[in-house]
């Protein structure tokens, strides 16, 4: 059988979410809280403070988050706002759960932790009720603007680790223009969980400078598409917004030089300045429902590179009359998205690797019992290897011991607390291959000679003999 096509579905994705609702609800529930605030005389009083409400609907929980547009701008532009501190500064220790022997530290921009920390009061009583009230029912989202979008990425951390996902519903973290929040192991940490990586949803305008504020950029945004480097690194998926259009990304090292090439010709470090987020939600809603279709007569026989494309001009990094000067630069993205895509499917359904590994050991049983049939048994038959059925066997051993050795490796890489419990289905998978394989294993050691330690101690003693 041949491979399975690929697809991008950015678009689709990125048209579901606007014509969902739920960025709408978010932005008013955003709106209304910084109405709240400015009614109130707090954006004066309280320069540095994060703002929170919890607005509970019939069929949905809201928590939104907003800082004063004095704390966005004395927090990101101050020289060491782009400062990144690591995981060992948290004197609480709040996101411990996150360090693992594979990846024991990680950063994140001091900023956001530092505003983070100063209200740990406030936010931590806020997780532990919200944990506590959840059920089988309850749907949550969890938003912010700007500096607060940071806020509440680091606070949807804290309810993931203390939600059962197994048994409810997942929370969504949804930021409207926020900048990025952590390096690296931040982002693998987050990427090891798939279903982690998935609460988190970030939309982000061309107009709006803060997303790319902390992207290191060294080369023009046409030339820095696909190879960028920098110190924070993006997790989660991104709605790119332009005047253009709109579409979803999720590979993080294109999600970079996307950012970087959105930002507007001739204005590159263009002051922060309030974007509004819910006008611009509005159009490309009307857009999505009306199904705007780009024109393009192009002859493009490749599915994958076209729907790339169409993503690309529509998030305003292509012209319709570009696309042959930048013909590399496609093949580069192209390159790197069915690259994310084919490990993402390998990671998206481990049970179905498992379901394959319980073939071999099917074998392995099969093999068991004609060695038993033979009357030669299990361990001489794998040892003397005298028919060619021992001989595969050593084949399916091979494979069986791989996928559990990765396996090990993939779970000590895992962020979890200690003495967190394996899943079921690999514990019995993981203790059969064991009461299978072990016999095997010792067959092999003793394959060239079970006596050879006793001769080397024979030796031993005839050489101390000769010395007398």
């Amino acid at each position: 059988m041949g491979e399975s096509p690929l697809f991008s579905s950015g678009s689709e994705l990125a048209t579901l979410v606007l014509t969902s609702g739920v960025l709408d609800r978010s932005l008013t529930a955003i709106s209304d809280l910084y109405r709240s605030t400015n009614s109130n005389h707090e954006q004066k009083s309280l320069p540095f403070s994060i703002k929170y409400e919890v607005f509970k609907q019939s069929d949905l929980t809201i928590i939104a988050f907003v800082t004063a547009p004095t704390c966005t701008q004395n927090h990101l532009q101050e020289g060491e706002a782009a400062d990144l501190v690591p995981s060992s500064y948290f004197k609480e220790q709040f996101f411990e759960f996150l360090c693992t022997k594979v990846n024991p530290s990680f950063s994140v921009n001091k900023a956001a932790i530092d505003l983070f920390i100063s209200h740990q009061n406030e936010l931590s009583p806020l997780k532990n009720e919200i944990s506590s009230s959840i059920s089988t029912a309850t749907r949550l989202i969890i938003t912010g603007h700007s500096l607060g979008g940071s806020i509440a990425s680091l606070f949807t951390l804290l309810l993931l680790d203390s939600i059962d996902l197994s048994k409810y519903k997942r929370p969504l973290c949804i930021t409207f223009g926020s900048p990025l929040i952590g390096d690296k192991s931040l982002q693998q940490a987050i990427l090891e969980y798939s279903t982690w990586n998935s609460c988190f949803l970030h939309v982000a305008s061309h107009l709006d400078p803060l997303p790319r504020l902390f992207i290191s950029r060294k080369s023009s945004p046409a030339a820095g598409l696909a190879s960028q480097t920098s110190k924070y690194q993006p997790f989660g998926t991104f709605l790119l917004c332009s005047e253009q259009g709109f579409s979803c990304f999720e590979n993080p090292e294109s999600i970079l030089g996307f950012l970087v090439g959105m930002s507007p010709v001739g204005n590159p470090n263009k002051e922060m300045e309030s974007v509004e987020y819910g006008n611009i939600v509005k159009r490309l809603s009307r857009k999505a429902i009306c199904e705007d279709v780009i024109a393009w007569s192009q002859d493009e026989t490749d599915a994958f590179q076209a729907s790339i494309i169409l993503q690309l001009i529509a998030i305003g990094l292509l012209q319709l009359q570009q696309l042959q000067q930048q013909k590399d630069l496609i093949k580069k993205i192209n390159k790197q998205e069915k690259k994310f895509i084919i490990q993402k499917r390998k990671v998206f359904d481990p049970s179905k690797k498992l379901n394959d590994m319980k073939i071999y050991m099917a074998y392995l049983e099969w093999y068991k019992k004609e060695s038993k049939a033979q009357e030669v048994g299990y361990y001489d038959s794998y040892k003397t290897e005298k028919f060619a059925s021992d001989l595969d066997v050593v084949l399916f051993k091979k494979i069986l011991t791989n996928y559990w050795k990765d396996m090990v490796k993939e779970v000590e890489s895992k962020p979890q607390r200690e003495g967190a419990a394996f899943r079921t289905r690999w514990l019995y998978g993981g203790t059969n291959y064991r009461r299978m394989v072990e016999p095997l294993d010792i067959a092999e050691y003793y394959k060239e000679d079970s006596c050879f330690w006793a001769r080397v101690e024979e030796a031993l003693i005839s050489c101390k003999l000769l010395e007398i």
